[in-house]
């Protein structure tokens, strides 16, 4: 990359700061340490380039729109649970090596079958068990 783009970018993401705006009145500056200006067209495109390798060494299918994130596989067997188990790990070690966090109060297991299934769903992210759900809302979507 040219150097000159990384250090406009540079400029763009390092020491801005941020404040709100309601009706006529504003709040005081606050220095911003992290991510990057709200509203900004550069913003989606910085956050997918940093991102861009979150499929590595991850086997199941994973969905990605803006900071949200499915990640999902066909389950046939305890191989393919312990598969998704696995790479529901890579997933969480790849959130800590880039600094991202992922929210655990957002995360569901779900199950689609057509059959009657009474194994409950066993997954985790760190050592924090994800709940089951009937359905989950993605996009404004009942899944």
């Amino acid at each position: 990359m040219d150097s000159r783009a990384v250090l406009w970018i540079r400029e763009f993401l390092v020491d801005h700061s941020q404040r709100v705006r309601v009706g006529r009145h504003y709040s005081e500056e606050v220095r911003v340490t992290s991510g990057v200006p709200q509203g900004s067209v550069l913003g989606p495109l910085l956050f997918l380039v940093y991102v861009n390798d979150i499929r590595r060494d991850i086997e199941s299918k994973i969905i990605l729109f803006a900071d949200d994130c499915i990640i999902y596989r066909k389950v046939l067997n305890i191989k393919d649970v312990e598969k998704l188990q696995t790479d529901l790990d890579r997933l969480w070690d790849w959130a800590e090596e880039n600094e991202m966090k992922i929210n655990l109060n957002k995360s569901k297991a779900l199950s689609s079958t057509r059959a009657w299934v009474n194994d409950p769903l066993n997954y985790s992210l760190g050592d924090q068990k994800i709940p089951e759900a009937n359905c989950c809302k993605y996009l404004g979507i009942i899944i």
